[in-house]
């Protein structure tokens, strides 16, 4: 699929984005593992989310779909009938995340802790992610889980399929080497069969839904009881027409009901420090998680370039693609150092979008842990690729608003991951 963006006058409107991957993901899995029934309002029904109710299924869970066509916020229930801690069943047959990293490092640690044996893979794309940061942790507490190792820059690294036997596991402390949710959400998931207590700490805070969740499921290893979730829209699905809002001159949008976890809001902190006026109304708190709605005013003026570093990269980890595009229109000079970790994401997102920015005119040097990029700088159609990388293809299309021409996105498809109805709302907002 080719998308196909041409250069906006104006961006007017309010929309509700996708509901937020993170937690519905994890109100899955938790929903799953519960004793009965837990309602899910306003689930992200994409790929990646509906390959982690499959697995589910493959382990005997029943989960009802209401209106799965239903991709916005609030429209749309689902319906997961909990076994409790011990209630999966040995799946049939290999289990597939398709393109999930969240769903085949957060399932491994339930499998690890199971009395039966799995198999875990996905795409070709997953079978290149590193799997090492969770089997390492996971292996301190008895589990026995085995994959296709191999010596990458001196170190012992393993990747999918992962043949997971269940053990009984022992409780650990465990304090991560770098920040990463994905990885201390497995070893929590992991220590609700575990033996005793166990603890994750980490230096630098991520995102931390799992801790929310745990909360207000009251989940121990004791069981615990399903409940009603709401989930708000996601944040880092809003970034992208956030950004467009302030890059499009005379724009004013307004995104209802999204989710602003403060382990999030790194977007919204990067671009009030850029010198963006974002406004923020009906603050609320439901299913633990906060939100409220977020406006671009018309009033915005000339965004800066800034340092980005330290404390805050764990915070905005996925929103770097178009924190990059954003850079592109600022003045001065944007560094982003620090985030390694984007180069094992869907794609090398330092590399790609370095590449695919450069192509339409952008003057962007890329770095071992992030990038230099100085603007402002006119951007020009061009074709350019996504590299099956969905933040690539949704940040190349925003860009694509701003530039002189038509721009075409190459696998474009790959958007359906995260945010099924990009592209019809792209338009609903053009004025």
């Amino acid at each position: 699929m080719v998308l196909k963006v041409k250069k906006a006058n104006k961006i007017k409107g309010e929309i509700t984005v996708p509901g937020d991957k993170s937690i519905s993901h994890r109100a899955i899995m938790l929903g799953s593992l519960a004793n009965g029934e837990t309602s899910i309002k306003g689930f992200l029904s994409s790929a990646d989310c509906l390959a982690t109710i499959e697995c589910f299924r493959e382990m005997g869970i029943e989960i009802l779909m209401s209106n799965a066509e239903c991709l916005m916020p609030n429209e749309g229930k689902i319906i997961v009938k909990g076994k409790g801690l011990k209630g999966l069943r040995k799946p049939k047959r290999i289990l597939d995340v398709g393109n999930s990293g969240t769903t085949i490092r957060l399932m491994t640690g339930i499998l690890a802790g199971q009395e039966f044996s799995s198999e875990i893979t996905g795409d070709s794309s997953i079978q290149k992610r590193p799997m090492m940061r969770i089997v390492k942790p996971l292996r301190e507490m008895g589990a026995d889980i085995r994959g296709a190792e191999k010596q990458k820059s001196g170190k012992a690294e393993i990747y999918a399929p992962l043949q997971v036997q269940g053990k009984p596991l022992k409780g650990t402390t465990y304090e991560l080497p770098v920040a990463s949710a994905q990885v201390k959400s497995a070893v929590m998931l992991a220590g609700l069969f575990a033996e005793g207590e166990t603890r994750v700490i980490e230096k630098n805070k991520s995102r931390d839904h799992t801790e929310r969740m745990f909360e207000y499921f009251g989940a121990s290893n004791k069981g615990f009881e399903g409940r009603e979730i709401d989930v708000p829209g996601d944040l880092s699905s809003a970034a992208f027409f956030l950004v467009a809002g302030l890059l499009v001159a005379g724009s004013e949008l307004t995104i209802k009901n999204v989710g602003l976890n403060p382990t999030r809001t790194g977007i919204i902190d990067v671009l009030h420090r850029m010198g963006a006026t974002l406004e923020v109304s009906d603050e609320r708190i439901l299913s633990g998680e906060p939100r409220a709605n977020v406006q671009c005013p018309m009033s915005n003026v000339q965004l800066k370039g800034i340092k980005i570093d330290g404390e805050i990269v764990p915070r905005i980890i996925d929103e770097f693609p178009i924190i990059a595009v954003a850079a592109t229109q600022a003045e001065g000079i944007t560094e982003i150092r620090g985030a390694r970790e984007l180069r094992v994401k869907e794609s090398d997102r330092i590399a790609t979008i370095s590449s695919e920015l450069r192509k339409m005119g952008a003057n962007i040097k890329e770095l071992d842990d992030g990038m230099i990029i100085e603007g402002p700088t006119k951007l020009k159609g061009a074709k350019v690729r996504s590299y099956g990388d969905h933040r690539i293809a949704m940040s190349l299309a925003i860009a694509g608003l701003i530039a002189e021409g038509e721009t075409e996105i190459d696998d474009a498809a790959c958007i359906e991951t995260s945010f099924p109805g990009f592209e019809k709302l792209l338009h609903e907002i053009l004025v």
